[in-house]
């Protein structure tokens, strides 16, 4: 997992979370409709590469860092999938939110690790 000065990101990211980041968002489904803003967020802090997998609802975007796979969305999902890890970009992953919502996440998730 990757960490923040200690603080493992998926809670950074689960505490920044909010409607404001996904228009998707419930307190029972926090990570619902984030993979895209969050793979973007996720991709200014450590780089790598955003990948994407088909699912019945649309592409789910994700993260390879390092060569490992990083899906900080994965619990809004009921059930386990085949990863495809199809090759994403920026500009992919941003189709899937909105300025708005990515600079709301950026920024929240930004203001928590600055203020450890």
């Amino acid at each position: 997992m990757l960490f923040f000065e200690g603080e493992n990101i998926q809670n950074i990211l689960f505490k920044s979370w909010s409607i404001e980041s996904s228009s998707k968002w419930t307190i029972k489904n926090p990570a619902k409709g984030q993979c895209g803003v969050t793979a973007l967020v996720i991709n200014d802090l450590y780089g790598g590469e955003i990948l994407k997998t088909d699912l019945e609802d649309g592409w789910h975007f994700y993260n390879e860092i390092n060569g490992k796979r990083y899906d900080f969305t994965e619990s809004q999902f009921l059930s386990s999938f085949e990863y495809m890890d199809v090759p994403s970009n920026r500009e992919e992953a941003f189709a899937d939110t909105n300025d708005k919502q990515y600079n709301y996440l950026k920024k929240r998730v930004n203001e928590k690790i600055t203020n450890k």
